[in-house]
């Protein structure tokens, strides 16, 4: 059971970053006038959101190819979580030093903070289980 849910919450994930990175894409200005926060983030840059929206469509990917592949699986979640962990990290970082202020934490948890925390407990999920199996087959 524990593993349909790790893997579900991964197809989630990976499904969500696409979506936010076709939209990136499709829509640069759209996208930031749609996300709350955006706007008082910088000036609009339709080339800067769309090179983020292809590492959103590549998080996605990664995702998605490791709940198919259990094999890669521990390396195709730790990679984009990496990258989503430096993302919130980098958020509480402006407000750290002043840039942003505390109010902008719980407003930006839901698309920032949660997708690094949730991508850490299925990569260590993943982990762990490929530790099992190495131990099983005597690697």
């Amino acid at each position: 059971m524990t593993k349909s849910i790790i893997v579900g919450l991964a197809v989630v994930l990976g499904v969500a970053a696409i979506a936010n990175g076709l939209f990136m894409l499709i829509s640069p200005d759209g996208w930031y006038f749609a996300v709350p926060g955006v706007t008082t983030t910088g000036s609009y840059n339709q080339h800067f959101i769309r090179d983020i929206g292809l590492v959103f469509m590549l998080i996605g990917a990664s995702f998605l190819c490791g709940a198919k592949r259990p094999d890669l699986r521990l390396f195709l979640w730790a990679a984009p979580t990496i990258w989503l962990s430096g993302h919130a990290l980098f958020h509480f970082w402006e407000v750290a030093v002043g840039i942003c202020s505390v109010s902008v934490i719980p407003r930006d948890f839901p698309a920032v903070t949660l997708p690094a925390i949730l991508g850490w407990v299925a990569t260590l999920w993943a982990a762990r289980n490929t530790h099992k199996a190495a131990l099983i087959l005597g690697r």
